[in-house]
């Protein structure tokens, strides 16, 4: 195990709340504070420390997929440019819920409960009476409390923070960041559909044929990463790569070098995209430092594609945002797509933005596409002529038409069109993945 990841292994076994700093930890492991500055840095990529201003770096539980859209106090210290005046020892924990305190005390108190925040201006007995009802307390307009909160706070081990913005701008800023999550917690990524490397069989590079055969027969695949000493993966081998050899041969000699690898931090969609593209039947998933933590099978992405599509979208894109603006219509045997350019569609001259307008050509091809094969479509290539600006408020039909479509790609043509004049045209490419 090397340095980096023994301060990691080490932060990951603090308690939750715990203070971290780069001086103990280099005196704790006998390491440089350079080796520790950066492993803290990994440790907060990963999502279990958060570094506040003026508070230093706190051990934090690691978001679990079914609450990731769930806030610690570290993170709305962070969201809201805020400092904390008391109850530093709670900014692990996480928030149920936020309460805007604009109404008088006793009603307010009704809605306030264990594990929410209550955001409000300067008024102290709210704070004080909110911490009493185990909630934070959010201070909105840069005001200060009294001492007696401050300690409650900190006998609470509830945070009390002040912020600069308005209640408006924080409730804002706090609820963007939770809508932020829902989406992200409909992205499956590789993390959440790997086969871990305590279900996954492996070889070395002195293994030989013969083992592959009894793993074959143990395991019924036929398809396995090869590891060295340090479980760094070094190859992947398969049937192809056996045939024609003998038992005693190594596995070193036949398997595939620098195999292809993704990180656990990737989407399923981009992992199919990469295995679909190299034609790879096993994707090894690995660490920063080129080591196994476990494999991803075609199979897997696609029970992961077609979970995905069963689930119902918490959170709206800004590609649905954008689309349902435009009403699907029936014509001929053909779609079209009717809409109005909106003010927050256009650009600083206002005309419709160049993205915007991609977005909306792009949506248009692939559910073209999507009438006669059904699948999940990724862009390949895009060309894209604008020959017309189109005004704010403007009323525009797109058109899209196939041209080709086969079992892994489709090729549309749209064209956009205002007041029955041709304002911009794309020719699009498209990958199809099979739901």
């Amino acid at each position: 195990m090397t340095k980096h990841e023994l301060i990691l292994d080490y932060i990951d076994r603090l308690p939750v709340g715990t203070k971290i700093s780069v001086r103990q930890i280099a005196k704790d492991l006998d390491v440089s504070e350079g080796t520790a500055y950066r492993a803290i840095k990994e440790a907060e990529v990963q999502g279990f420390v958060s570094t506040i201003e003026r508070v230093g770096t706190v051990r934090i539980e690691k978001k679990q997929k079914e609450n990731i859209e769930r806030l610690t106090f570290a993170e709305v210290v962070n969201i809201v440019d805020g400092h904390v005046l008391g109850g530093k020892e709670g900014l692990h924990k996480t928030l149920n819920k936020f309460v805007i305190g604009a109404m008088k005390l006793e009603a307010m108190m009704r809605y306030v409960d264990a594990g929410s925040l209550l955001i409000v201006g300067n008024r102290d007995q709210a704070h004080k009476l909110s911490l009493q009802h185990g909630a934070a307390v959010l201070i909105t307009g840069g005001f200060d409390t009294n001492d007696d909160v401050k300690q409650l706070a900190d006998q609470l081990a509830l945070p009390i923070i002040s912020s600069s913005y308005d209640t408006f701008t924080v409730a804002s800023l706090i609820n963007r960041a939770i809508y932020d999550r829902l989406i992200k917690k409909e992205i499956v990524m590789v993390e959440d559909i790997l086969k871990p490397l305590s279900e996954t069989a492996v070889l070395r590079q002195t293994d030989t044929v013969e083992t592959w055969h009894r793993f074959t027969e143990t395991y019924g695949d036929t398809r396995f990463a090869v590891v060295d000493d340090q479980m760094r993966i070094v190859g992947i081998v398969t049937s192809k790569d056996i045939i024609g050899h003998g038992e005693q041969v190594t596995i070193d000699k036949v398997m595939t070098k620098n195999p292809i690898t993704t990180s656990p931090r990737v989407s399923v969609a981009s992992a199919a995209q990469l295995m679909v593209w190299e034609g790879i039947e096993l994707l090894p998933v690995v660490d920063n430092y080129k080591k196994l933590v476990g494999v991803l099978s075609r199979q897997d992405v696609i029970k992961a594609l077609q979970y995905m599509q069963k689930q119902p979208q918490m959170g709206e894109t800004f590609t649905n945002l954008i689309m349902s603006n435009f009403r699907e219509e029936k014509e001929a045997e053909s779609v079209v797509y009717r809409g109005r350019v909106l003010p927050q569609m256009t650009n600083q001259i206002g005309t419709v933005a160049s993205g915007v307008m991609t977005t909306i050509m792009v949506e248009a091809a692939c559910n073209a596409l999507r009438q006669l094969r059904k699948g999940d479509m990724i862009p390949q290539n895009i060309t894209i002529y604008f020959l017309k600006a189109i005004q704010m408020e403007s009323e525009i039909t797109v058109v899209p038409q196939v041209l080709d479509i086969s079992r892994r790609f489709g090729k549309a043509e749209v064209s956009v069109y205002h007041e029955g004049q041709i304002v911009g045209k794309a020719m699009i490419t498209t990958q199809i993945f099979d739901r």
